[in-house]
């Protein structure tokens, strides 16, 4: 478990006025697309902020034990906590609790590339019909870790390997010929 990185104080105030400042230059630039899709940034983040805090105190109010337990398992309050390398979990584990999320689908590790972000994941069950089963993971499995292990870039499912066929020998009861 990694500790929390200690955050730098952010004098709001300040922050607000900096924001305005930016608008304003890119209002003034001339280009009213640019300043339109700024301002559309800033909306979209304090919108995603918004909600992630308003969450936070939700699950604070509503926890009667181990109020870190609930912010962890939400998937909006991890990804803020992700964001900003507060996260108290390892990579493994957050992996782990993603893959948890998903359990329908019956996900193992079997391998996390460093450098080029990939996990490669077995199903549990061996065979499947061919349907698109392992699609239908590799997706759940994605939109999971987006949320609580955005390190993951790729995720490889690989199918169990089929168990022996078993054979019965034996003789028949009498009479049953």
């Amino acid at each position: 478990m990694s500790a929390p990185t200690a955050t730098r104080p952010v004098d709001a105030e300040q922050t607000g006025r900096r924001v305005e400042e930016v608008l304003d230059r890119l209002a003034a630039s001339g280009d009213p697309a640019a300043a339109e899709a700024a301002e559309e940034l800033v909306r979209s983040l304090m919108d995603f902020y918004g909600s992630g805090l308003a969450r936070v105190l939700h699950l604070l109010s509503a926890a009667p034990g181990d109020p870190l337990a609930g912010l962890l398992a939400d998937e909006l309050v991890a990804s803020l906590l992700v964001l900003h390398d507060l996260h108290p979990e390892d990579r493994d584990t957050r992996i782990t609790r993603a893959l948890d999320s998903v359990r329908e689908h019956a996900l193992d590790v079997v391998d996390f590339d460093e450098e080029s972000g990939a996990l490669t994941l077995r199903t549990r069950e061996a065979g499947g019909c061919g349907c698109g089963s392992g699609d239908s993971a590799r997706e759940a499995a994605r939109a999971a870790l987006a949320c609580f292990a955005p390190e993951v870039r790729a995720v490889d499912v690989q199918t169990a390997p089929a168990g022996p066929t078993l054979l019965q020998i034996g003789t028949a009861p009498t009479g049953a010929r």
